[in-house]
């Protein structure tokens, strides 16, 4: 629409003559994205981008839709037709489109204010979105639904924690059904690594080649999670190489993540990541060139317009009679030979013309992808992992955190926008994962910190949940509070979780209250479909399952880095970990007062408490993981 509307001349010289042209990147304002977009979705029974949307200068909008065409065609109408009768109205007969204006507005307060169901928090949600889901599996390819289709990975560490607290075989059947047949696809580059955004059909093979920085943190996050799970060490590999590319593709000098990665290259979606099998055995010769090809289903007849995307379903699906079949790990990963022409059909790829990358750097994204790389260190102990994720969360401190506010994004040395929701919420998050991954107190203290300027500034405390931007931001026709999950998990159960992780670690009543008020509000909303609110019900299974504290007290350095690497072989959702050492007891006094009972000595020490209630303290580190894992 860019190129057929508004770079056109005759649409731009009667936008510039009768009308403000607003152009508005909804990454960098997602407020106003969230307002126009449900709006356009009331008025007209779907949404999507472009949105366009027509307004009077108070802000209140008369005319909502998508894409228009430059003039009318194929049943849609014209923008510049559009345009013409809007104007042509308002010379003639203004008061029509104010009215409208008026009444669209107060039909999205109706709607704002509308009764929900009065759920309770309990299990039935969490067993009722787990169903959902289960349900609607693909068997054959893995996924939910019908193409297209999404990682929506969110979905699926949701269904990991539920086989963890019910132990039900069909939630983790799906998961790893999902990540094998996602990573053998074509929505996984198999020559550079990373995922697409969607896959346009139900095998995973052909996506929507735009890369997205979120998609990638989450799906490292899940593999990682899949991996601790299972033992599968293909899970932790293709975490690794998405990882790779994140950090070789996405990653500036001073460690931000980047946004994105576009599709097209030449003007064409996708010829960037396709291939003919002539092509490849003119550049690895016949032998190795043929034996590349069937590798990677590169044939003449093609699946992409004529040519190929690389993948690997061909190998991977199981029989129609045993779904689930175990495969070996050659099954999904390179082996030398492979890997070695996989490396020379990537050097001849970068010749092609470069795919534009989106340099912004959002605090929101980053926040996912400082978390993924903070997981990863947690599960894997590889130094690059912590240092890739505090290298970007030093980039944010220096960049996007000024005292105690956040700011939404970063490109070419300026900060600008106040943060959201978002922002506040993915950041702590992504602080808190830092904790569990080093047991450093300081990330902690900051996460406190940034979640209580949330709750000042955020939220409705009569009502509960979080609003999409703070009380002293710009103000728009409303007030939004988000709580659907889409791509990424919503701001409101990030902050949910959030919530009630700092509530356990610190024992602060007041943040617990605020965190069961946060729940109690989502909870409302979720009864009409579970499964849009699986990272809230992620937050929810902290109040609904039995949660556990391990407290470890810890004289010396060494002993620390014991308990560290023991705990990063399992998946333990429900314990939380505290570290008390000679370093930290002051300032863990301050954050979390509970802790001032415990005296550091000189062995360590292991209190493991459950419902308030602790057990006689232990020395042996893998006694207690012992008592954790069975």
């Amino acid at each position: 629409m860019a190129h057929e509307s508004f770079e056109d001349e005759e649409v731009a010289a009667y936008l510039n003559r009768f009308f403000i042209s607003i152009k508005v990147d909804k990454e960098e304002r997602p407020d106003i994205d969230s307002i126009y977009m449900n709006i356009c979705q009331n008025m007209t029974g779907s949404g999507g981008w472009p949105l366009s949307i027509f307004m009077l200068p108070n802000q209140k909008p008369f005319f909502a839709g998508t894409y228009f065409p430059k003039r009318a065609k194929h049943h849609m109408p014209g923008l510049l037709d559009l345009l013409e009768a809007v104007e042509e109205k308002w010379e003639n007969n203004k008061e029509v489109l104010i009215k409208a204006s008026e009444e669209i507005t107060d039909s999205l307060k109706q709607e704002l204010n509308k009764k929900t169901n009065d759920l309770k928090v309990s299990n039935e949600s969490i067993k009722a979105a787990a169903a959902h889901l289960i349900s609607s599996f693909d068997k054959s390819y893995g996924g939910f639904g019908r193409a297209p289709k999404f990682p929506t990975p969110h979905n699926l560490m949701f269904l990991l924690r539920f086989f963890y607290y019910e132990q039900n075989q069909e939630a983790l059947n799906a998961v790893e059904k999902t990540l094998d047949s996602m990573y053998q696809g074509g929505i996984f580059d198999h020559i550079g690594y990373g995922f697409s955004r969607y896959s346009t059909d139900s095998k995973w093979l052909v996506p929507h080649f735009e890369k997205m920085l979120y998609d990638n943190a989450l799906l490292t996050l899940t593999y990682m999670e899949a991996y601790q799970i299972t033992k599968k060490e293909h899970y932790r590999l293709i975490a690794d190489k998405t990882m790779e590319y994140v950090l070789r593709e996405l990653t500036c000098e001073e460690g931000g993540f980047y946004c994105a990665q576009d599709a097209d290259s030449e003007g064409e979606e996708g010829k960037y990541y396709v291939f003919t099998p002539e092509e490849i055995i003119e550049l690895l010769g016949e032998k190795e060139g043929n034996y590349f090809n069937e590798y990677f289903g590169i044939t003449k007849r093609g699946n992409f317009e004529g040519r190929s995307i690389p993948n690997r379903i061909q190998t991977g699906i199981a029989s129609e009679i045993n779904q689930f079949a175990s495969h070996s790990i050659t099954d999904f990963m390179e082996d030398g030979r492979i890997s070695g022409l996989r490396k020379v059909v990537y050097e001849y790829r970068l010749r092609r013309m470069k795919l534009h990358k989106d340099d912004k750097i959002l605090t929101s994204w980053n926040g996912i992808m400082i978390a993924a790389f903070a997981k990863a260190y947690q599960i894997t102990r590889e130094e690059r992992y912590i240092q890739a994720a505090e290298k970007a969360n030093k980039f944010l401190q220096n960049h996007l955190c000024k005292e105690d506010k956040l700011f939404v994004h970063y490109r070419d040395g300026v900060a600008s926008g106040l943060g959201h929701i978002d922002d506040y919420s993915f950041y702590s998050y992504a602080l808190i994962s830092l904790y569990e991954a080093t047991l450093e107190i300081t990330y902690l203290e900051q996460a406190n910190r940034y979640i209580h300027v949330l709750i000042n500034k955020f939220f409705d405390a009569v009502n509960g949940g979080f609003y999409l931007y703070a009380d002293d931001a710009e103000t728009l026709i409303h007030r939004p509070k988000e709580l659907y999950d889409g791509a990424i998990p919503s701001g409101n159960s990030v902050a949910a979780y959030v919530l009630l992780k700092l509530a356990f670690y610190t024992g602060d009543s007041d943040l617990m209250k605020t965190a069961e008020k946060q729940m109690n509000f989502i909870a409302k909303g979720i009864a009409d479909y579970p499964s849009a609110y699986c990272f809230s019900l992620m937050a929810m299974m902290q109040l609904v399952y039995p949660t556990r504290e391990l407290i470890c007290i810890i004289p010396d350095e060494d002993n620390l880095k014991d308990i560290r690497d023991i705990l990063s072989k399992h998946f333990l959702p429900d314990v939380t970990v505290i570290a008390l050492t000679k370093q930290n007891q002051g300032r863990l006094i301050r954050f979390a007062e509970y802790t001032k009972e415990y005296e550091v000595r000189d062995k360590p020490w292991y209190y493991l408490c459950e419902n308030h209630t602790c057990r006689s303290p232990l020395m042996d580190s893998n006694e207690v993981v012992n008592l954790l894992i069975n």
